[in-house]
């Protein structure tokens, strides 16, 4: 039974009915796609692992009969708030919660407040992290005796693993997680101001007959088959991806469909050191950040 998740923390206060939850952002390390099969959906094998920049999820269980409510802000500390302009309706946590709803055949009214760090577009699954904090802070406010996998399943390829958050190799879409020795990595997050639709990253592949490449993965390389079809859609990616590289004097890889950029590096000074040098030599906001496991984690 899975309980946790992007959890770094959870807190149940029994007088509010209030849980705090953490999702954390991932990274990730290798990412081979395979082409598109007819349902329309890639099979996938990369190596993930979170990161310590999270968002912050306030769920406070409502009366039976009360309306949920959904309040979705900026932290004021971060690195790439954008526009919050989706509908509510359309936002994953918001369906994560209705999908819970379904599940369970009645209504769970709550007040959720949602605290972004993780920026939208960026490769880093802050959305899918949201969700699947979402679905554990539910399971717990309301003591569900419920299978989260299946619903994790049904709302993205990466929400699955942010059930866990533990650093796994994962394949097919999404849903099977296969455990690794996590690796502790000083990370620098280079982040351009704009962002890479991922439909449209996807899309792009296409042209490039891709193949799904799982030994290399679980060798521990450092890749992305998205990369090239990240820099079709956004032509600058590839110019900054190259800038980066000069300028740190290290491998810069892509995140997911992009497009966060990330360096591995020696340890926290080396980061910083890097990212003074990004952030006043380039447009891109340079985080510093580590990888970790979530804590409290059940199997």
């Amino acid at each position: 039974m899975i309980l946790s998740s992007v959890l770094s923390g959870i807190l149940a206060d029994m007088a509010t009915s209030q849980i705090e939850c953490v999702a954390h952002a991932k990274l990730n390390l290798s990412l081979s796609v395979g082409a598109q099969e007819s349902n329309g959906l890639h099979e996938i094998a990369s190596r993930m692992v979170s990161l310590s920049i999270h968002d912050s999820l306030t769920l406070t269980a409502l009366d039976s009969h009360a309306l949920s409510r959904y309040a979705i802000l900026w932290d004021e500390d971060a690195p790439k708030p954008t526009e919050i302009d989706w509908p509510i309706q359309s936002d994953l946590t918001v369906k994560a919660h209705e999908l819970v709803q379904k599940h369970v055949g009645r209504m769970l009214p709550v007040q959720l407040k949602l605290t972004k760090n993780i920026p939208v577009g960026g490769g880093l699954g802050g959305g899918s992290a949201d969700a699947a904090a979402m679905l554990v802070g539910l399971k717990a406010l309301f003591n569900l005796d419920i299978d989260l996998q299946p619903i994790a399943e049904a709302l993205g390829s990466d929400v699955p693993f942010h059930l866990t958050g533990r650093e796994s190799v994962v394949r097919g879409t999404g849903d099977l997680l296969i455990p690794v020795d996590f690796e502790h990595k000083a990370i620098l997050l280079c982040m351009p101001p704009y962002g890479c639709n991922t439909g449209e990253v996807y899309q792009a592949l296409q042209q490039e007959d891709p193949w799904l490449d799982v030994q290399r993965v679980e060798s521990g390389a450092i890749f992305n088959d998205l990369t090239t079809a990240a820099c079709a859609v956004e032509p600058q990616l590839a110019t900054d991806l190259e800038h980066l590289t000069t300028l740190c004097n290290c491998e810069i890889h892509l995140s997911g469909s992009g497009s966060t950029m990330f360096a591995i590096c020696d340890n926290e000074e080396h980061a910083n050191q890097l990212a003074d040098t990004v952030q006043s030599s380039t447009n891109c906001k340079a985080v510093v950040t580590e990888t970790c496991v979530p804590e409290n984690m059940e199997n």
